[in-house]
């Protein structure tokens, strides 16, 4: 396998990733409270906004989380009104090589590539992810049901990179023959399996195609998404999660003690980066 040279982010341009990330933020606010859907920031962010009042110091993205039928309301304010000169969303949808099961809002004018994904032809640049929460079986038999096939989903999904950055031969190949399932059947599978799932309300809400850690692998309690509170964030107010002790004590234990300094870094390695300044 040919190595992919990385390209270090540094202090400078952390800086500037994160006023770009806030620049989408705010945009994805907009839309969202004019047209009176419901989200909450997510992992990392969630915890920058209960810890820092802001950016962890060291993240490098941002993530925003709601219900599928929240995102089908944003999908269709984006296309009335998404300032499309310098925002794009993306979604298997909107792309025909975009591979994974929730969407990103990418920035016009920058180049993001992760490290590894040089061989996919999705469109690239700056990006937020917008990460979409379907219900879980509270059956015992077909929550591990379900949860089975969300791995076989999210599998066939990274298949193209699995092929090409596996660290085996055997796995190697064993993703190049997934890789031959179509990508569209593999989000008619994802889109059949969260109508079924989403017919009621039940304990568990979890986004199908991203792992989430041991302690909450079926997903985290649904009552973590029934109500918002404002949340400052950068000298900002966004949507957070009422309950976001529950929510980030599920995600990450003791929430509130960092992590030990050699581990204060950015976490997204990448092989380009081309960074704007944005005023915001």
């Amino acid at each position: 396998m040919e190595e992919m040279q990385c390209c270090p982010i540094t202090g400078q341009d952390l800086k500037r990733l994160q006023r770009i990330e806030l620049e989408m933020l705010v945009e994805f606010d907009r839309i969202c409270r004019k047209h009176h859907i419901s989200y909450s920031l997510d992992g990392g962010t969630l915890l920058g906004a209960v810890r820092h009042k802001g950016f962890i110091p060291w993240d490098d993205d941002i993530d925003v989380i709601m219900l599928r039928p929240e995102y089908d309301k944003f999908r269709m304010a984006c296309e009335k009104d998404l300032d499309i000169s310098r925002f794009f969303l993306q979604d298997y949808k909107s792309d025909p090589y975009y591979r994974w099961g929730y969407g990103k809002l990418r920035r016009s004018g920058t180049e993001h590539v992760r490290l590894g994904q040089e061989c996919l032809k999705q469109r690239t640049g700056v990006f937020i992810d917008i990460f979409v929460a379907d219900y879980v079986p509270d059956c015992y038999v077909a929550r591990r049901i379900h949860h089975f096939l969300c791995f076989c989903i999210r599998k066939t999904l990274y298949s193209p990179l699995g092929a090409v950055n596996a660290s085996s031969w055997f796995m190697r190949t064993w993703y190049a023959l997934l890789s031959h399932i179509p990508r569209d059947q593999a989000f008619r599978i994802r889109n059949w399996l969260a109508d079924v799932s989403n017919r009621k309300k039940t304990e568990l809400i979890s986004h199908y195609t991203l792992e989430y850690p041991k302690r909450c692998r079926y997903g985290l309690p649904g009552r973590c998404f029934n109500e918002m509170i404002e949340m400052e964030f950068e000298g900002r107010y966004f949507l957070g999660s009422k309950e976001y002790d529950l929510y980030l004590t599920n995600l990450y234990g003791d929430y509130m003690v960092p992590p030990p300094e050699d581990q204060r870094r950015p976490h997204l390695l990448v092989s380009k980066l081309e960074l704007i300044d944005v005023d915001i």
